[in-house]
């Protein structure tokens, strides 16, 4: 009996299968149950030869095909039911299960490879200037509280970077020189603070915090008599985190 043979497309892991349609098999299941004595029996041995051949066919074993795997099957169930033919003996459930793993074993597959997985995308490396907490010094004049233009230059670096940077707070420290008396300094260095964090929440993302601290004369960057006065030392600094 020829089968009539066409494509059939499996989705399941990406296999494509040239074979036989589902209802062939029912058709070879009747074909030797329409059979009987030495007929069923030349039937039997037929397709047990050909599993035999099958499941010793290097390639398909090479080519992980299921085809050798239903070669096996239909060995051994059509090894079954010649058995019991040997006595004379039907055995229905053999005999059907030969019919169903000969027709298959003649199935053709063809393993399509799956797509290469997704890989997420890499993380975006941090610039180097991140990692320096962003200290910037930006300096004023004497006895004086208003931003310098290369202050105000170098805040909007600041300003940009903290966006980069991811940075969520900010610490501003202003310091003064050792002119004046301390209590006059601590209140200096204040204002200059105070005139910093304004310039700097101005354009700061609304989600950052900005400390605020002041040490007056006490911290000075270049150690001097007092009663100095010291451009170095007029000062406010900024670090972030």
């Amino acid at each position: 009996m020829r089968l009539a043979r066409l494509v059939l497309t499996s989705t399941i892991a990406g296999t494509v299968m040239i074979g036989v349609p589902g209802s062939a098999q029912t058709a070879g299941a009747a074909e030797l149950a329409s059979l009987s004595g030495d007929a069923l029996v030349t039937e039997l041995t037929n397709r047990y030869d050909a599993a035999l051949a099958a499941s010793q066919d290097e390639s398909l074993t090479a080519a992980n095909d299921s085809r050798h795997l239903w070669a096996l099957e239909a060995k051994v169930q059509c090894a079954i039911a010649l058995g019991y033919m040997k006595s004379s003996t039907r055995d229905e459930p053999s005999i059907a299960k030969c019919a169903r793993a000969s027709e298959l074993m003649k199935r053709k597959t063809k393993i399509v490879a799956a797509p290469a997985p997704l890989l997420p995308p890499p993380v975006p490396r941090r610039p180097d200037f991140c990692r320096d907490g962003g200290l910037v010094t930006v300096f004023f004049e004497f006895d004086s509280t208003e931003l310098r233009p290369d202050a105000i230059s170098n805040l909007d670096t600041l300003i940009q970077q903290t966006g980069t940077c991811g940075w969520m707070t900010l610490a501003v420290v202003g310091h003064t020189d050792q002119a004046g008396n301390d209590q006059y300094n601590l209140g200096l260095s204040q204002k200059r603070a105070e005139v910093v964090a304004a310039a700097l929440g101005a354009k700061t993302p609304a989600a950052t915090t900005i400390n605020i601290d002041a040490k007056g004369e006490a911290n000075p960057r270049v150690p001097l008599a007092d009663g100095t006065r010291s451009p170095e030392n007029r000062r406010v600094e900024i670090s972030a985190k």
